[in-house]
């Protein structure tokens, strides 16, 4: 999927990106290493179909921003610093572009998504010694 159409899910996601300090799949250790909340937002039929993302936390994309949202009473336990970058991991990083942009506009400036999502994860050295 490209976003060289002119549709209005196109241009929204040309914007959201613009937004976003995206993180390459092969930078993901070295981000979260420095602290980084990642997050698989993959349905669950995806992660059993392709594995889990080691060292993530999964939070369904229908409660994100609840989880998320510093200022929320339905937040993650530890989910409460404005400024502590997140990951989103999405399928292709589609989704996940969609997602961070929404979080940037909950006040949490530093959230972003992996480019090519997971299955550009899995493409890594990283993830390839690992068995499904």
């Amino acid at each position: 999927m490209t976003t060289t159409d002119d549709s209005a899910i196109s241009r929204l996601l040309e914007q959201s990106r613009s937004g976003l300090d995206r993180v390459a799949a092969e930078d993901l250790p070295a981000v979260r290493a420095e602290g980084a909340l990642i997050v698989d937002i993959r349905p669950l039929e995806l992660r059993d179909r392709d594995g889990e993302l080691p060292g993530a936390v999964v939070i369904g994309r229908n409660v994100l921003e609840w989880r998320l949202d510093p200022t929320s009473p339905h937040r993650l336990p530890g989910a409460d610093d404005p400024h502590r970058r997140i990951v989103l991991v999405c399928d292709q990083g589609y989704s996940s572009s969609l997602a961070a942009h929404t979080l940037q506009q909950l006040g949490l400036a530093r959230a972003t998504d992996l480019v090519g999502g997971f299955q550009a994860w899995a493409q890594t050295p990283d993830a390839r010694h690992l068995t499904r």
